[in-house]
């Protein structure tokens, strides 16, 4: 991959601030309260389990257990967010339970054992500096998907004035991720190509591409969508603006093109099939063969029951029950 990385204090910004304080609440000892790890099936659950895995599911996860563990005061679930590889490579290694995962399996993960569960839906997002010089001409005109690979791959778009339609000869400053994640290889796949084939300089993790957007105002990045939107307010994190996408590649942003006003919004446009897929897609979250650990089996049929009902209030896409029913099937 070609970039250069940039090391950026994470925990810088609200939207980081947030989920540190979530973690905190799922954290737990990696030692099990019995002696196989977990209770007998038929006495209640005790025990760990754990989870790694992609930044754009870590939000969601973190409620999911918070909530089955409310249900189930003897199990601790352990969180942590390091991008969608780290959540492949730990699971088939077997060092977590589960892996968090934001893109498609690959041939050789499934070849490996791995075992998807579709969880929810959300979408990478193209992300600029709220003071970008040619804002008000970037809303109307928006990013086309020549425009992005311009951008991205071929390097070809050097200034803002190629990307809003002006003679803007401001200099863009294009991010993209260091670390093997899901939003940078769905965000590639929208360009046809991988994430080792963008270009930009390289920031690790989600937090840090907002951190670096919002710090530059020639910045351009992209965002899975629970980075950029306040949960509070609904609105963009101050310093952050999402740069629409002219699905149609008509030179402008029809009225049936706006909808990133509020997350709220740019949810209902992605369930509505508004918002092209690429870059929306489905979370996962990925086993190594189908799961033996009743812990395990009990939060999977949990996430995909009950727990669907979390997606929609935190920002997420609620999958259709044919996806749904096929995760259950899977764990029998």
């Amino acid at each position: 991959m070609k970039i250069r990385n940039v090391l950026f204090n994470i925990a810088a910004g609200s939207a980081i601030a947030a989920l540190a304080l979530l973690a905190t609440s799922c954290g737990g000892s990696s030692s099990n309260n019995s002696q196989n790890g977990v209770a007998d099936s038929s006495a209640e659950l005790s025990g760990n389990i754990s989870l790694s895995g992609a930044f754009a599911l870590y939000p969601l996860a973190v409620k999911w257990a918070q909530d089955f563990q409310k249900i189930h005061p003897n199990v601790k679930i352990d969180l942590s967010a390091g991008g969608a590889g780290k959540g492949i490579t730990d699971a088939l290694s077997g060092t977590v339970d589960l892996g968090m995962v934001s893109r498609e399996l690959k041939p050789e993960e499934t070849q490996q054992g791995a075992l998807a569960f579709a969880v929810a839906k959300d979408a990478v997002v193209p992300t600029i500096n709220s003071k970008n010089p040619a804002l008000a001409s970037l809303l109307q005109k928006g990013l086309t998907r020549d425009v992005a690979i311009g951008l991205w791959i071929s390097q070809s778009v050097k200034t803002w004035g190629q990307v809003a339609g002006t003679d803007d000869k401001t200099t863009v400053t294009v991010y993209t991720r260091s670390d093997a994640c899901g939003a940078a290889e769905t965000w590639a796949k929208w360009l046809g190509k991988k994430q080792e084939d963008l270009n930009g300089t390289g920031v690790f993790g989600d937090p840090g591409v907002a951190s670096a957007v919002q710090k530059d105002v020639k910045g351009i990045g992209l965002n899975n969508i629970g980075y950029v939107y306040d949960e509070k307010t609904k609105k963009p994190y101050p310093g952050l603006q999402v740069l629409p996408i002219d699905v149609n590649n008509n030179g402008k942003i029809d009225a049936d093109e706006r909808f990133y006003d509020t997350k709220d919004q740019l949810i209902d446009a992605i369930a509505r099939g508004k918002y092209p897929s690429p870059p929306a897609r489905d979370l996962y979250l990925v086993s190594k063969g189908k799961p033996s650990n009743p812990i395990v089996i009990a939060f999977i049929k949990y996430v995909l029951t009950e727990g669907q009902k979390q997606n929609v209030p935190l920002g997420y896409i609620a999958l259709d029950k044919a996806k749904l029913d096929k995760g259950l099937s899977s764990l029998k």
